[in-house]
């Protein structure tokens, strides 16, 4: 039975809680999709170039850039509110009935972000969900971010199994191809927008959320 480790921002927590934050700052909640897609893409070029910042670094960074975009000067309150906003995230709604079923079906369950620990942490336990994980990992601890594959195998290292006793589960592609290319089981969670990279392996559990993934799950690997 494999160890389930799961990512935390969009796959269980919902960024739309993030929209007020950027409809006061730009005047427009469509900016938070813009941010974090700049987020993504910079934290990607930091981890193929190999010059570390920590994913909150990044996101600050990110900020700063979609600002310049907008022709917009931010003020710290917005970068802020940003900041304790992203630890507050609710849970999307049937994220934790889905791990209450993996767990009582005897999986393992633990997350894996690329978040720093302090955030991650925070994450959790304010999303109402600390009492169903036995690890809360974060890449930071190996200066390297998904999907480079130093943090899937530190996942598996932290919970004392092989890498290919490891499925991460996550809602985005670039996730997925990490974790297989690093040895791991995958499961996609298709929130709506998100889709497979066509040219990257597939993984063998796709649901359109964590309900259904969960239940292909115990299916599979039960």
């Amino acid at each position: 039975m494999r160890a389930i480790v799961f990512d935390v921002n969009e796959t269980l927590l919902d960024l739309h809680g993030l929209d007020p934050v950027f409809a006061h700052a730009f005047g427009d909640a469509a900016v938070r999709q813009e941010w974090f897609n700049q987020l993504l893409q910079s934290a990607l070029v930091s981890t193929v170039t190999g010059d570390y910042a920590d994913f909150g670094r990044i996101g600050m960074a990110a900020l700063d850039m979609v600002a310049a975009r907008h022709g917009i000067e931010l003020a710290d309150v917005h970068r802020e509110s940003l900041g304790q906003t992203m630890r507050r995230l609710p849970p999307h709604p049937e994220v934790r009935a889905a791990l209450e079923r993996l767990r009582d079906a005897g999986f393992r369950l633990a997350t894996l972000t690329n978040s720093t620990q302090a955030v991650a942490d925070a994450q959790i336990a304010n999303a109402g969900l600390e009492d169903l994980f036995e690890q809360r990992l974060s890449a930071d601890s190996v200066q390297r971010l998904k999907p480079a594959p130093e943090p899937y195998r530190f996942a598996a290292e932290s919970l004392g199994v092989e890498i290919d006793e490891v499925r991460l589960v996550a809602a985005h592609a670039w996730d997925v191809a990490g974790a297989l290319g690093a040895g791991c089981a995958a499961a996609f969670v298709a929130r709506p927008g998100k889709v497979l990279d066509p040219i990257a392996p597939a993984p063998d559990i796709v649901g359109t959320d964590l309900r259904e993934v969960a239940e292909r799950i115990i299916e599979i690997d039960g």
